[in-house]
């Protein structure tokens, strides 16, 4: 269960946001402090799973063969193999277009290196390198894991932002969403919460909200 200062700052994010004829995004704003973030090993870069979901549709593309391919194509937006692999890499336009278009990317371990040579420096630079996948590993639930999944990334900024769901989802599920990426950057940061300057959350339109 999230703190009550979390809840108490979502309610009020979701009630100061105007009405909208769509469905607002859900955003976090961190801003991190006392990190030399020149330096590549203080910059947060991880993967956290929601446990109330994202609130939106997340876009997944498999890159896989045989039937690991034909069980992807039940939960993925997207199944390629490894004659469409390398025609991507002949087409740098259409390779651009898949990395932007795709939240996560995922490949089966032996198309790895391939995704490297063909894909690599579209992939790379957006972060967007694939979730490898080993051959014990169930295809299925990797997907629908992804799907609640979110990238917490501040490069060499010291503000970065993150989803956290949607205004939908009401404000107890969003706020242990919150929970778990500040729990986890706790974890993770070298001085744990004295690294976190302000914690900031906002839907698409309305007005940012500090969390307590």
């Amino acid at each position: 269960m999230a703190d009550s200062d979390i809840e108490t700052a979502v309610t009020r994010a979701l009630d100061e946001s105007p009405d909208r004829n769509f469905t607002e995004t859900v955003d976090l704003a961190i801003n991190l402090r006392d990190l030399d973030l020149d330096e590549p090993s203080n910059r947060v870069d991880e993967s956290v799973v929601l446990p109330a979901g994202t609130g939106q549709e997340t876009t997944i593309v498999v890159f896989a063969e045989g039937e690991t391919a034909l069980r992807a194509e039940d939960v993925a937006d997207d199944v390629l193999d490894g004659d469409e692999l390398a025609d991507l890499g002949d087409d740098d336009d259409a390779a651009k277009e898949l990395a932007d278009d795709t939240d996560f990317f995922i490949a089966e371990e032996a198309m790895m290196q391939n995704i490297g040579r063909y894909l690599g420096t579209v992939l790379g630079p957006r972060g967007k390198m694939p979730t490898p996948l080993s051959p014990d590993d169930d295809v299925v639930e990797t997907v629908n894991r992804m799907k609640n999944t979110v990238q917490l990334r501040s490069g060499d900024r010291r503000t970065f932002h993150t989803r956290v769901g949607a205004e939908d989802m009401g404000a107890e599920d969003i706020s242990d969403n919150i929970d778990v990426i500040l729990r986890r950057l706790h974890a993770d940061l070298e001085k744990g919460p004295q690294n976190i300057g302000s914690v900031f959350v906002k839907t698409t339109m309305g007005p940012s909200v500090e969390v307590a």
